[in-house]
């Protein structure tokens, strides 16, 4: 078998972590979808003509990044996300009819169009000449009330065939339908929150009077290599907003 050729750009680094960088990019390119077997160490460790030890290092840190999982005489697997991706955590909706917070809200998307990329967009996703961009506004319900309006952007050519999409096929969940249509796999987000004041679009939505506080949640959703693929802005109602962590003694 051929060796494959390790890439010379990131030769500062050591092997294993340009190893594990390939790996990664396996993963986000499609090739081994999250429940898939990869090939053994064996075999990978052949394909790239490397040692056995340095592919087992390799494996290890996307063991510890969580985009591998080991599992006893069966192999190893393509990690589910596991990372929160409900932004109903912030806000107090569970109640007697749901106590573990099971329920998938309902979803409606208002709008889809591709427009200019905006300058926060762009900063996002970190390429000054993503010129255009996808956008959808979509309402999130709990048991019918509005609870959060959304402004989502995404990547061209990424998601062109996003607007062919009959939205009554899409689901209440995105991510799902961006690894299942386009290829793309969501391993990690940042979630920022704050407090701001509701658009006019926000207002309407949740059924606010003009200009009422708002909880404000953007987020900054990437791949398994780090590539920023949807940044996300994310208006709530305040009176349903929560926060809550839980600290170790070592924090006292």
């Amino acid at each position: 078998m051929c060796a494959l050729r390790m890439p010379q750009a990131d030769g500062r680094l050591p092997l294993y972590a340009r190893l594990r960088d390939q790996l990664a990019s396996r993963i986000a390119n499609g090739e081994w979808s999250p429940g898939d077997t990869i090939p053994s160490e064996n075999r990978l460790a052949e394909e790239y003509g490397v040692a056995l030890a340095t592919m087992r290092m390799a494996l290890k840190q996307l063991v510890d990044e969580g985009l591998l999982e080991r599992r006893r005489g069966t192999g190893t697997f393509v990690k589910q996300p596991a990372f929160r991706a409900d932004l109903f955590r912030f806000f107090h909706v569970h109640d007697a009819d749901d106590p573990d917070g099971s329920v998938i809200p309902e979803s409606r998307i208002l709008s889809r169009h591709e427009i200019e990329t905006p300058d926060e967009v762009r900063l996002a996703f970190g390429e000054s000449d993503a010129t255009r961009c996808l956008k959808l506004e979509r309402i999130r319900l709990w048991s019918g009330e509005p609870m959060l309006f959304e402004e989502v952007y995404l990547r061209l050519p990424d998601f062109e065939g996003l607007l062919a999409l009959d939205p009554k096929d899409m689901g209440p969940l995105l991510y799902p339908v961006f690894l299942q249509e386009f290829g793309i796999l969501i391993t990690s987000a940042t979630d920022e929150l704050s407090f701001g004041s509701a658009t006019q679009a926000s207002a309407r939505h949740l059924e606010l009077p003009a200009n009422s506080p708002v909880a404000v949640i953007e987020r900054i959703a990437r791949n398994p290599v780090g590539r920023v693929i949807e940044y996300r802005r994310v208006h709530g109602r305040p009176e349903r907003f929560r926060y809550r962590v839980t600290l170790g003694e070592q924090h006292a």
